[in-house]
């Protein structure tokens, strides 16, 4: 049987602590959800869940690497031991740099996919196995317009990785479905995050709002917002899409004619 109301349901976020992820932990935690709080930077995930703790939410910290198969699974097993549940998973995890694809270094390439491909596909194993048992589940993957189209240069890991993710999504998303269980990709444009402060020069940030309908890069609250309608109740008839979160970037063709 499915949960009768969200303040049953425990949700795990991957990355957070941060950015994105913190964002949706917010927003779960609102909507009465337990929310573990995975995250390599313990500092942040910990200081959101104590003040998540302090509004009256229900969220723990757990440090999470999603590279490596046995921290996945001992976070998962304590999730289990715990609640003895996962009803919603969202993959925010990922990690990006950017090279010229001519020298683009094959460590980082095989580091970024284990990053955002393999370690989505673990968490998902995981938390799919716990969803089925009540033939109800949610899982978010949070993917990107560079998996959909090249966006600008240096992009080889990243995009490429995140194209994988959303593969991966719609393969679930068929697999899952005859357990009650939804898989769907979010896709945001470009975010003011900790981690596009690191990756987007200044001149980067001029030239890619130039290329957006609406001239500016989104908000981790816009991208949230798309998230947590894909764990809704209301989301029910829904698997197995890749939602763009852009702007209108994805729609738009040469601007200014």
């Amino acid at each position: 049987m499915s949960p009768t109301s969200t303040s049953s349901r425990v949700a795990l976020v991957t990355g957070g602590a941060k950015g994105i992820g913190e964002e949706v932990c917010r927003r779960l935690a609102g909507r009465g959800l337990k929310v573990w709080i995975a995250d390599l930077d313990m500092v942040h995930a910990t200081s959101l869940a104590t003040e998540l703790q302090r509004q009256g939410a229900r969220a723990e910290a757990i440090e999470l690497d999603v590279s490596r198969p046995e921290s996945v699974s001992a976070v998962f097993a304590q999730v289990e031991a715990l609640d003895d549940r996962c009803d919603v998973l969202v993959n925010c995890a990922g990690i990006a740099k950017v090279f010229p694809f001519l020298d683009f270094p094959l460590d980082n390439f095989v580091a970024t996919m284990t990053v955002n491909v393999t370690g989505t596909l673990l968490c998902a194993q995981h938390a799919a196995r716990m969803m089925v048992r009540h033939q109800w589940g949610r899982i978010v993957n949070v993917a990107s317009v560079a998996g959909l189209r090249a966006v600008g240069s240096g992009r080889t890991a990243y995009g490429t990785s995140k194209g994988a993710v959303i593969a991966l999504t719609r393969q679930m998303a068929v697999e899952l479905a005859q357990h009650g269980v939804t898989a769907n990709a979010v896709c945001p444009g470009p975010v003011d995050t900790p981690m596009t402060r690191v990756l987007h020069t200044e001149q980067f940030k001029r030239e890619y709002s130039k290329a957006i309908p609406m001239d500016r890069y989104g908000t981790t609250s816009e991208v949230a917002a798309a998230v947590l309608y894909l764990c809704s109740d209301e989301a029910t008839y829904t698997t197995g899409i890749a939602m763009p979160v852009d702007g209108g970037f994805l729609a738009s063709g040469a601007r200014g004619l």
